[in-house]
This record gives structure tokens, sequence and C-alpha cells, in this order.
């Protein structure tokens, strides 16, 4: 009988948690004037979401115990963030591109090489983790790995420029005028096999 009230008090702590996370996720569209509701409900909507967020331990130091227990339960069950994907308010997605500088002048364009559609979700995983701000230690290091792995198919190539940026889809309006997605540059790495001090740049 214990074990039957645990369960369901970790049942309804886990639901809780997805509720505060959707609710947030709702919140937010409505404050930034993302749905068709009446734009007065934005600052109602932007006061719930500082409230739901606190509620996560947002507002806490990043070594509190309560922010950060509650972000690895959720990491680990999946639930750390809500899905919307669904038009019109797709989501921008990040994107890393390779300028390969060659010996004899000329310049291609290339991306990071993955086999398989698991390794292309934990590569499109792992850039949307390289834009928040909390990775930037591990940008540099994460980056020349994946430049590495095309290196090693380009033996000729002398240097290779890392750019990354976020891939912004036109809104319904800019794409009934003909519009297609934009990239944006956030910042930028130069490699040279030739010479070992890699140059870093923020856009």
């Amino acid at each position: 009988m214990t074990s039957k009230r645990i369960y369901a008090a970790w049942a309804g702590i886990h639901f809780f948690l997805i509720t505060v996370i959707c609710l947030r996720g709702i919140f937010a569209l409505v404050a930034t004037d993302a749905t068709i509701l009446p734009s007065a409900l934005n600052t109602s909507a932007r006061s719930g979401e500082v409230v739901l967020a606190s509620v996560l331990g947002k507002d806490l130091a990043a070594s509190n115990p309560w922010r950060l227990g509650i972000a690895t339960y959720l990491h680990a069950a999946g639930s750390q963030a809500g899905y919307g994907f669904f038009a019109p308010n797709i989501p921008a997605y990040y994107k890393l591109i390779l300028e390969l500088y060659y010996e004899d002048g000329h310049i291609e364009y290339d991306v990071p090489h993955v086999q398989g559609g698991a390794a292309a979700l934990r590569l499109d995983s792992l850039l949307d983790r390289l834009a928040d701000p909390l990775y930037e230690p591990l940008r540099e290091v994460t980056v020349k790995m994946l430049v590495l792995s095309v290196w090693q198919e380009h033996s000729d190539v002398k240097k290779i420029r890392a750019i990354f940026g976020s891939v912004n889809p036109p809104n319904i309006s800019d794409f009934e005028h003909g519009k297609r997605e934009s990239f944006q540059p956030l910042f930028s790495y130069d490699f040279s096999l030739r010479n070992e001090e890699n140059q870093s740049t923020t856009q």
C-alpha cells in the first residue's frame, strides 16, 4: 500500500512538472504576441511565465540544489521543454556551415557529416545546445571535433572557417511573397593545421 502511494505521488509530481512546462511555453507565446489571442493578455501571460519559471527554479542560482534537481530530472525524463513546432510558430533551428579554403585559392562549402537518422537528430540537438550561453566554454572544442571529421576527407584544405548561426523560417506573410528561410551568423571559428593558433569571432 505504501509503495502505491509513493508511485502515485511520483506520478503526480511528474505530471505537475510537465503541466508547468507546457503552460510556461504557452504563456511565452502569448506574451510575445505570437498567437491570435488579444494583445491585452500579453502582460498577464508574461507574469504567468515568470511565476512558472520560479516554480522550476529558473530564478535561482545555477548551483542551487532545487534548480539542479528539477533540471536533472526533467532532462532524464526528456521533458525539459514544451513542444512548440506546430505552425505558424515553427521555431528557428541552428546550422554549422564550413568554408573550406584550398591551397589553390578556391573555396567550397560543407556541413558536418553523420550517418543515419538517429545521428542526424543527435547532431541537431548538439547544435541547439551550442547556442546556449551556458555552453560557451565548450563551443570551440565541440566545433573543432566536428571540423576535424570533415578535414579528414579533404586533406588538401589549408584552412576551415566554421560559421554557426540560426536558420529563421519566414512568417506567413513573407512566405506568401516568396521569401524563404534566412541564415543569421552568431559566431565563427577559423581552424588551420598549419597554424596552431585558431581564431574565433562572435557576430
